[in-house]
């Protein structure tokens, strides 16, 4: 079991990870070792998300999503296999939990009586400043 937040739970078979060969520095290794990791999470047949969490993912995933509902996540950045494991575990349980918190609500608000007035003295302001630059008149 992998938990991610007091309610949501997500078991193990639920994440496939595949290897890859990573790209960037390493020397001969990168070209011997698949050290990338792939993640993937089927977010539509997962049942620890309620349909909310799966909306709020499905805007915060992005192009991480495909149109299936599958979430593919790569991680490169490191050397070590375990290390790229883990970094993309974390991504995915930070991109659940982003889902799971409730957006706050607006309240509306409208400017103070002082702001309104502020901002039309410097409008009066500039526009009296812009009138003096005419051309001089001839006497």
């Amino acid at each position: 079991m992998i938990r991610v937040t007091d309610e949501i739970s997500l078991f193990e078979h639920e994440i496939e990870e595949s290897f890859i060969r990573a790209t960037g520095p390493g020397g001969q290794n990168v070209n011997k070792v698949s050290s990338a990791v792939q993640l993937r999470f089927d977010a539509t047949k997962s049942h620890a998300l309620s349909e909310e969490v799966s909306k709020r993912l499905r805007v915060l995933a992005g192009s991480r999503m495909t149109k299936n509902g599958v979430i593919v996540l790569t991680a490169k950045r490191s050397r070590s296999q375990t290390r790229n494991r883990e970094e993309a575990l974390q991504r995915l349980i930070d991109l659940i939990r982003a889902a799971a918190t409730l957006p706050r609500n607006r309240r509306p608000t409208k400017p103070s009586w002082t702001s309104i007035k502020r901002v039309s003295n410097n409008k009066r302001r500039r526009s009296d400043l812009k009138k003096q630059r005419g051309r001089p008149e001839d006497s």
